[in-house]
Formats: structure tokens, C-alpha cells, sequence
């Protein structure tokens, strides 16, 4: 693959935490997809709930042609639906209160029958004593039985019902059942695109990754899979989770309606010590500054939560309706750049997790390490890592280094999925041994790094193959 010169950010722009920004009625247009990546976003979520293949064409499309003009690698993010388990079509507005007894049917006409229509077949999956939540959490209700394709269940709390909101299932085992035909038809949808990762709804459990991974390696697509954590069957699974995918999301909203409210920041703080602990990106999404979506500025709590994010070690801080749907997507997008740059310049603390005893260590691992430990000493300017599959740059960004890390890769595709990988600045090289050193040239010569700088290199004696990283070098610019 031929060069490709990209953006000359300085050194002490690099952001760490990595910003992704979700694509929708407020920003369709070239020219505001193309000011979101701009102003800081280094992915694009689109959101498959949503629009149709025509226009995720053309957003695609936007994406790459931004991408080039900035000269800057953007991974692109399909988000598939998953199950619809959301109450159905009726008129009224359902009045409940305590001790209520509700029926639910998939489909049913609650006008004639009484039935609440729902657009999933609950009663196939739930079972007696289960929890049942409706609208985000507001009608909680607990089945009695299920019987003849209706699902009973007893309100206990008052509230009311609208159609078309969602529904939680905390105790509920779906058994694998989490993609669909639509899931399955925007995954080959997708495998014809220029897509860098899939992320899954509703995951459960590891199998679910694994299955996932199965049908888009049958698809021959490249793409990876980013667990979206939001079910309380996750969080107990999540260890085995963590390590089957490729990153993982904390979905924040539904994950908050699933377990307790109070549970989510220890949750989230968990995935990212696992992140960090498997070399896996961690993302952290919903409501990060959701005031944004009508007013100009966020409120003092969204501030600190992004900053709170960027802190504990995140590798990503996620937009959704701000960007999607909300009033100010650009300025969400700044601000989110600002706080981030901000908080990595000044913070006083350091995410630290409990190592545990006895844990083996790797080669690449004590490679990175000792990649790191070689710069800090030594106040290196920048580590320069080559990388096939962004394996190694994967690696040494789990370590949570604070010098900048400069990944070089032959293959566009490691380079826009380590967009999203904490503190990596990708570019595009061809193949050689010389690799790095060139690159290095290449930003002396365009003043990114200076004379008498020290840059560390992490290189292997064959170069574009995957999993060869054993040299360490040490380089002071003329």
C-alpha cells in the first residue's frame, strides 16, 4: 500500500482518550460529518436502529472522503439493533398503578383484546418471579405467569405506559437468541463496506462475541466486535466477555435500568481495569453530555464525568444524541475535545488496578514494558511502534504510557481501527525494515519532532508480519 501522508499534529496535541461521535439527522451533510471529525471525533457511530442502506451509503461515503481530505484515519463503527424489545403500537397512553395486572402479546391489538402489544415474543424467553421493566425503567412490574403466548405480570410501582418504549429484562436468559434477521442482513450489508468494527447489542455472554465473530468471518470481512455491556447477565459474565471481544462498550443507559443506578460507575471502572488488563479499548457511552442536546454548554456534572472517564484510563468518551440528533453537535465535539485536553494536562491522579499475583507475563508484554520504561527514563519524545495487525501498539497503549505513541502500519484498515486505541497516532507506510526510521524522518522533517529528541522504536526483523515485535531501539534526532 503506497504512502499516505496524514495531518501534522504536534506532540502535546495528541489526545489519550479518543472521542467517537454518532452520525444523524443533525449532522447528515458532508460538511458537518466533516466538522465533527475535525474538531476531534476519531471514530463514527452509525447507528443501524435507524435510516436505511441508501443513506448509510452516503454517510460511508462522507466518512472516507473527510477522512482523506483531513488526512486523518477515522474508524467507522456499525452499531447493529439487536432484538426489539420495546412495547408495540397503540393510541392511548396506559395508566398503571401498584398491584395492576398487566398482559403482554407479541403483536396483540390492545384495543380488542386488552393485550399491551409487544414487538418481541416475550413469552418464549421469560419465566415466573422474573423482573419486568417498562419505559426506561419508570413501570417496573414482575411476571406471574406466562401462558398461551401472554405474558402476566404485576405492576409495582405507579406510572404509565407509551407505545414503542423499551423494555428490560434483568433476569431474563436469552439463550444466544440476540441477533436477528435485520442484525444479520446489516452484517452483510456491512461486510460489503468500509467498516472497521460491528458493535453487538444485548450481549450476554461470551458465546454471544463468539457467534458474532463466526458469522463475519464467514462473511470474509476484517471487521472487529466491540461488546456493548448494558444487561445485568453482562456484568457477571463480563470477565469472559472482556476477553472475547475485540473492545468493549459500557452502554450506560439500559445498563443503569438492568442493575442499580448506584452500580454503574464501579461497573464501568471494572471493564476499563479489564481493558487494561487484556489490551483491550474500552468505550464509555451514554449521557456523557446529554444537557448538549439543547443547550449551548454542559452542565458542571457532564463535565466531570468525561473527565472522570478520561482519568480511570478509558480509551474512548462517546457522543450519541448529542452529535445525532441534538442542537449543538459541533460544540459537543469541542467542548468533549477541551475537557479531555484538559484533564490529560493537568491530572493529578493515575488510574492504578490490582495486578494479580502470579499473572504470566507475555513477550509482547514485557516488550511493551520494557519499550516504556526505556522512554520514561530516558524523557523520550515519542514512542514509535510498527505494527501488522496493531497488535503491538494495542499492547503498549494497555500500559497507559504518557508519551505519545506512533504506530506505523502497511494496512489502512490497523490504522483506522487504532483510532480509538488510548494515545495512538497512526500512519501509513510501506512494509521495510526501515519502517520507523523513516517515519521518524518523515516528522522531523515536518517539525513534529525536533533536534535532539529521543524517540524509542519497537520494531521485528520481518516486517509486515504479525506477531514478530522483539527489537528495541533508541534514536537521537539530528
Amino acid at each position: 500500500m503506497g504512502e499516505q501522508k496524514q495531518s501534522l499534529v504536534p506532540l502535546h496535541e495528541y489526545k489519550r482518550t479518543k472521542i467517537i461521535a454518532t452520525i444523524g439527522p443533525s449532522t447528515h451533510s458532508y460538511e458537518a460529518v466533516r466538522e465533527v471529525i475535525q474538531r476531534g471525533a476519531n471514530g463514527i457511530r452509525l447507528n443501524f436502529s435507524h435510516g436505511n442502506n441508501e443513506q448509510r451509503l452516503e454517510q460511508l461515503g462522507w466518512i472516507r472522503r473527510a477522512s482523506k481530505e483531513l488526512k486523518k484515519p477515522v474508524a467507522i463503527i456499525q452499531d447493529l439493533q439487536g432484538p426489539k424489545i420495546r412495547l408495540g403500537d397503540f393510541d392511548d397512553i396506559i395508566q398503571v398503578h401498584t398491584g395492576k395486572m398487566l398482559r403482554f402479546g407479541y403483536k396483540s391489538n390492545w384495543v380488542e383484546s386488552g393485550i399491551i402489544p409487544t414487538q418481541y415474543d416475550l413469552s418464549t424467553k421469560v419465566k415466573r418471579g422474573e423482573r419486568l421493566y417498562l419505559y426506561d425503567g419508570k413501570v417496573r412490574t414482575r411476571v406471574t405467569s406466562v401462558k398461551d403466548g401472554v405474558v402476566h405480570a404485576e405492576a409495582e410501582n405507579n406510572g404509565i405506559l407509551i407505545q414503542r418504549k423499551g423494555i428490560n429484562l434483568p433476569d431474563t436468559d436469552f439463550a444466544g437468541d440476540v441477533i436477528t434477521e435485520k442484525d444479520k442482513a446489516d452484517l452483510a450489508f456491512g461486510s460489503q463496506q468500509d467498516i472497521d468494527y460491528v458493535a453487538m447489542s444485548f450481549v450476554q455472554s461470551a458465546a454471544d462475541i463468539e457467534h458474532i465473530q463466526r458469522l463475519i468471518k464467514n462473511l470474509g470481512s476484517p471487521r472487529k466486535v466491540i461488546a456493548k455491556v448494558e444487561t445485568q447477565l453482562a456484568v457477571e459474565n463480563i470477565e469472559s466477555i472482556v476477553q472475547a471481544a475485540d473492545a468493549v462498550m459500557v452502554a450506560r443507559g439500559d445498563l443503569a435500568v438492568e442493575t442499580l443506578p448506584e452500580s454503574v460507575p464501579i461497573v464501568q471502572r471494572q471493564i476499563i481495569g479489564l481493558g487494561l488488563k487484556y489490551g483491550k479499548p474500552t468505550i464509555v457511552a451514554t449521557q456523557m453530555l446529554a444537557s448538549m442536546t439543547e443547550m449551548p454548554e454542559p452542565t458542571r456534572a457532564e463535565v466531570s464525568d468525561v473527565a472522570t472517564a478520561v482519568l480511570v484510563g478509558a480509551d474512548c468518551v462517546m457522543l450519541s444524541d448529542e452529535t445525532a440528533s441534538g442542537q449543538y453537535p459541533l460544540e459537543a465535539v469541542s467542548i468533549m475535545k477541551r475537557v479531555i485536553m484538559y484533564t490529560q494536562s493537568h491530572a493529578p491522579v493515575k488510574a492504578v488496578f490490582p495486578v494479580e499475583e502470579g499473572r504470566s507475563v507475555s513477550r509482547q508484554l514485557a516488550i511493551s514494558r520494557g519499550v516504556i520504561s526505556l522512554a520514561t527514563s530516558i524523557r523520550a519524545a515519542a514512542i514509535v511502534a510498527e505494527t501488522k495487525s496493531g497488535a503491538t501498539a494495542l499492547q503498549i497503549a494497555a500500559e497507559r504510557p504518557e508519551i505519545p505513541l506512533v504506530a506505523v502500519t502497511d494496512d489502512a484498515r490497523t490504522a483506522q481501527q487504532l483510532a480509538i486505541v488510548y494515545n495512538v497516532k497512526s500512519y501509513v507506510r510501506p512494509a521495510s525494515k526501515h519502517a520507523a526510521t523513516k517515519l521518524t524522518d518523515f516528522l522531523r522533517e515536518s517539525n513534529i519532532l525536533k533536534k535532539g529528541d529521543i524517540v524509542v522504536t519497537a520494531s521485528g526483523q520481518y516486517p509486515g508480519v504479525v506477531g514478530t515485535t522483539d527489537t528495541i531501539k533508541v534514536r537521537q534526532l539530528d
